[in-house]
């Protein structure tokens, strides 16, 4: 079986970097990568607040697709960094429409993973004749339960309770220890640098199937924590402002002739897989595939051969 190195396409350099305003407030970065002549793929980050690494751009086939990859709303490289004004995931969805219009692209295929997964399904919900497939991976839905898996004393905390320890230190007596992040990461000083790694490092830690090191240093750098904390809590806060909590399931047939495959780690702790299976069920259509040894990173495990594998299939 080939390690995720040996499954991605070789590493690669964008071919354009540029920005897009989408209000008064907000710019977003996004680049481009593989052929500009190719069919044209989107790639959408979690988090909400990660923003585009490197070997996101190693996916899809660069002789094949021309891949788009964007710093959503207050991540990576888009300004104001962190910044959760005028920030929310129908915000985002527009952005996405615009950027699609900015480019002269008909329609594309999306891939996006955890809250990536969430944002490319409300894409698709409210602009279906935008999307010519969908890869996701590591399926959240923005339901009360995974909320409540994720920030709970009864889901993730069960399996790792040391991590789970580390997380609720700064809000020890909150009984909402989301609101009660949500408070402390309000300012930009060292406290809230901390909060933020804490924040962070809980769902960090758990990415994997195995620790690794580097990959959770890279989203302890004080700038990536404190976008991911900051922007995630609020989202969450905010139930990711989701008309209902079934909103995607209830909006399914919106989308069920767009060609999808869904990948989801068996081991994933973030999320847990009953998300993949329902949606699954949903969009009876749908291909599904749940990775044996797979956890919620995409480049860990088998999850990136499937996801290479799923991409390589809207090649034709």
């Amino acid at each position: 079986m080939n390690t995720p190195e040996q499954s991605l396409y070789p590493p690669i350099e964008p071919y354009a970097v540029e920005q897009l305003e989408v209000s008064e407030l907000h710019t977003i970065v996004y680049e481009q990568v593989g052929n500009p002549d190719g069919r044209p793929a989107l790639f959408l980050h979690g988090g909400p607040g990660v923003g585009i690494s490197p070997d996101y751009r190693r996916f899809f086939d660069p002789a094949h697709f021309r891949t788009v990859l964007v710093d959503q709303r207050g991540a990576g490289r888009s300004t104001p960094h962190a910044e959760i004004r005028e920030n929310t995931t129908w915000d985002i969805v527009s952005d996405l429409e615009k950027l699609r219009e900015q480019l002269g692209i008909e329609s594309w295929v999306v891939m996006g993973g955890s809250w990536g997964s969430l944002l490319a399904l409300c894409y698709a919900i409210r602009h279906p004749d935008s999307v010519a497939g969908l890869v996701i991976r590591g399926i959240f839905l923005g339901r009360q339960f995974e909320i409540d898996w994720i920030h709970g004393p009864d889901g993730a905390a069960l399996i790792y309770p040391d991590e789970w320890e580390r997380y609720k230190a700064p809000v020890e007596d909150a009984t909402d220890n989301v609101a009660a992040y949500c408070e402390l990461l309000a300012s930009d000083d060292e406290q809230a640098l901390a909060v933020a790694r804490a924040w962070t490092r809980w769902e960090g830690s758990m990415n994997t199937l195995f620790p690794d090191d580097e990959q959770l240093d890279n989203m302890l750098v004080d700038a990536t924590a404190l976008s991911i904390a900051r922007i995630e809590s609020y989202y969450t806060a905010n139930n990711f402002f989701l008309e209902s909590d079934n909103y995607v399931l209830d909006n399914a047939s919106t989308i069920a002739g767009i060609p999808m495959h869904i990948v989801h780690g068996r081991y994933d702790t973030i999320c847990p897989p009953i998300s993949a299976w329902q949606l699954h069920q949903a969009l009876p259509d749908s291909k599904l595939t749940i990775v044996p040894d797979g956890a919620h990173s995409p480049v860990d495990g088998g999850m990136t051969a499937k996801l290479v594998e799923a991409a390589d299939s809207f090649r034709h």
